[in-house]
């Protein structure tokens, strides 16, 4: 599954990244070439906020991290 989200501010990021390490599989961030592990709070900080990025999960029967993210959903 894959969706859009734009995270606005440093407690966004936390917020996205405490929501996918509770997460059971996997969640990318990606923006054109480069991937990286939407767990890492140093990782998605360096794809920059107030930008949008995608996410790929390898889980997406997981509704608890869906609902956890939907605020930062961009359509």
């Amino acid at each position: 599954m894959m969706f859009k989200i734009r995270l606005e501010n440093v407690k966004d990021a936390e917020e996205f990244v405490k929501a996918a390490s509770e997460c059971g599989g996997d969640v990318d961030l990606h923006s054109g070439v480069v991937y990286i592990d939407g767990k890492s709070l140093l990782g998605v900080l360096a794809m920059g906020i107030k930008r949008d990025l995608n996410v790929s999960l390898n889980n997406p029967e997981d509704s608890s991290f869906r609902n956890a993210v939907r605020k930062f959903v961009v359509a």
